[in-house]
Parts: structure tokens; C-alpha cells; sequence
């Protein structure tokens, strides 16, 4: 996980730059940690600030259409004003830290197919800036991200594709303007009612809030639409639950209002299957009963604001760069 760049800016014969990951697999809520190493080129070199940006792929709607852009979840400036000598080693060292919020982007340890994610380290000196290319990093599921993919796979779903939408979910609290879909071929068992299945987290330190949506299948006197469903679980309440079991209720719960019309019923957050607005036990009064969503498709998102600094420390800036391909292997079936 390394990248080496002559920086332009200075011309021929200017400083180098080497940013090494130690940690370069994290997860959500963790830390990455590294090096900066910048070796002297033939002459002094004057630099303003060293910054470290954690950016991931986003796709953005302008005037009607679908974009590829780069927003940056986090930044830190790891040093300010200093001079490199000509031949001299610099090694400066860092730690970025994760928003809860970030997307994920490898599931035992293979790359998920569509997501891109990097650090990357810009050097600004008189005149300008040198920005580095992207150095890849993976974020790994935590435990209870991992538990609901793999009662996915169990029941036979399907991975299909990942992408990072920039908006917002209604109705949830986001710390960033951005929200990760993972889209599921549908089980064989529920290939007759669902086309596909998306799946979102918003993570926070507490849990974590699980966006469902279902886009049905219509019929020869039906129309097809999407169904929506929201849970809330908390970090502690992973072990000892039969997963598998809980995520074919929350499908055969939204099938089932599909076609008795009980999703007309629904208006806005009704009362979860986990409690409403907290983190209660999954085998309380009323599990496996979703939260309803009022509306129908994007009409559930709204989109966001004006992107600036977001809690004081993350930066959702979106960059108008086009990004190569993340690398590392397709991702197939969480196996």
C-alpha cells in the first residue's frame, strides 16, 4: 500500500513522496494509521501543510444526470510549514480516523465489486498543490454489519453490486451526505415477489440503523413498486440471535404488505421491529414487524445541502476528479 510520486510542483529534481499504510484494512468508528516519508530532491523545498483525506467514490445527480465524483469523508493536516533539504528523509506520522458512517468496501477480505476507497495525501507549497494519487484501503464489516450479510448468504441472496449515493435518507440522522447501497440478487424463494434487494447502514457508536428497500415484482393486473423498511440495533445485541431468521421476517414482512396493501396503511416511521428510536431487545413486543417508510422510490431521499465541514472534522467536499477502478477482485457471494 504504497505510492510514489515526484511532485510536479516543484519540477525535475524536486522532493519525493512515499505514504506507507500500517493499518491498511479498518473499520468503521477505527483509525488509519501510517507514515509519510518525503525525501529531499536536488534543492530545498518549502512546504505549507501535509494533508491526509480519506475519499471514496460517490455517485452525484446534476441536472438530471448521474455522475461519477470523489468526496472526501475525512481530513487531517499532519504537518505545517517546514523545509526539506536537498537529500534529506522526512518521515512524518499520521492517524485518520473513520466515520462510523463510512461505506463498506471488502467482506472477507475480497473487494466488493463497484466501491472504490482510498488515502490520499496532498502537499501544498508557494504556489500551489501537489495531490498525490489515491492509496487504497479496505473497511471491513463490524460484527453486526457481518451478521446480517451472512444471514444474506444464508438465505441465498445473491450479491449483485455496491455503490455511494450522495444524499440523504429521510427520516435518519447522517453525519455525512452520503448513504452506501448494496444491492442483492433475490433468494430463490423470493424470486416470484422481489426483483432485487438494497441494503443500507448508517452507522453510529452505539448501532446501527438497517435501510431495507425492496423493489417488487408486479403482475399482469399489479404494478411492481419498491417497499421500504427500517430497524434499529445496537452493537451489543450481535451475538445470540438467529439472524437468518430475523432478516426472512423482515422480507416476508414487506412481501406480505405488498400484497395485502398494507403498505398503503403506513405512514412515515411506524413502530419497529427493535423499537422506535432506540436500541431495543430484538425479541421484545413486535419483532420482525418493520418500520414502515411513507413514499415510493427517491422520493425517500432527499438530497444534500451544500457539502462543508459536517461535525467539525468531516469534510464532504465533493471532488471533481474521475476515478480508476478501486482494484482487487470481484466480490461474489459473501463466501
Amino acid at each position: 500500500m504504497v505510492f510514489k510520486k515526484m511532485l510536479a510542483a516543484f519540477g525535475v529534481g524536486g522532493p519525493s513522496v512515499d505514504t506507507v499504510l500500517d493499518t491498511p484494512t479498518v473499520q468503521p468508528g477505527g483509525f488509519i494509521d501510517g507514515q509519510v516519508h518525503i525525501r529531499g530532491g536536488e534543492k530545498d523545498a518549502r512546504i505549507e501543510h501535509v494533508v491526509l483525506s480519506l475519499i471514496t467514490r460517490v455517485e452525484v445527480e446534476r441536472a438530471g444526470f448521474d455522475r461519477e465524483a470523489g468526496i472526501e469523508l475525512n481530513r487531517v493536516s499532519v504537518a505545517d510549514r517546514f523545509t526539506v533539504r536537498a537529500g534529506a528523509n522526512e518521515s512524518i506520522p499520521f492517524r485518520l480516523s473513520v466515520p462510523w458512517e463510512a461505506p463498506i468496501t471488502s467482506v472477507y477480505g475480497q473487494h466488493l465489486r463497484g466501491m472504490v476507497m482510498g488515502v490520499r495525501t496532498e502537499l501544498e507549497i508557494a504556489g500551489g498543490r501537489d495531490k498525490g494519487d489515491l492509496d487504497p484501503v479496505a473497511i471491513a464489516p463490524l460484527p453486526v454489519h457481518q451478521a446480517i450479510l451472512d444471514a444474506f448468504s444464508v438465505l441465498g441472496f445473491r450479491f449483485k453490486h455496491a455503490d455511494v449515493e450522495h444524499g440523504r435518507i429521510q427520516g435518519v440522522a447522517q453525519q455525512l451526505p452520503i448513504y452506501q447501497e448494496i444491492e442483492f440478487w433475490p433468494a430463490p424463494q423470493y424470486a416470484g415477489q422481489v426483483n432485487e434487494a438494497e441494503l443500507t447502514f448508517l452507522t453510529n457508536p452505539q448501532g446501527v440503523e438497517v435501510i431495507l428497500e425492496f423493489d417488487k415484482r408486479g403482475g399482469m393486473f399489479r404494478q411492481g413498486h419498491d417497499s421500504y423498511s427500517r430497524f434499529s440495533i445496537g452493537h451489543d445485541q450481535v451475538d445470540g440471535t438467529d439472524w437468518a431468521a430475523v432478516v426472512d421476517g423482515w422480507v416476508r414482512a414487506a412481501t406480505e404488505r405488498h400484497f395485502s396493501n398494507m403498505h398503503a396503511a403506513h405512514g412515515g416511521y411506524g413502530q419497529g421491529g427493535y423499537g422506535q428510536g432506540g436500541y431495543g431487545h430484538p425479541h421484545g413486543p413486535g419483532y420482525g414487524q418493520p418500520q414502515g417508510r411513507r413514499g415510493m422510490g427517491m422520493g425517500a431521499v432527499v438530497a444534500a445541502g451544500a457539502a462543508g465541514i459536517v461535525g467539525g472534522l468531516v469534510a464532504g467536499e465533493v471532488i471533481d476528479e474521475v476515478f480508476d477502478d478501486g482494484g482487487g477482485e470481484d466480490f461474489g457471494d459473501f463466501e
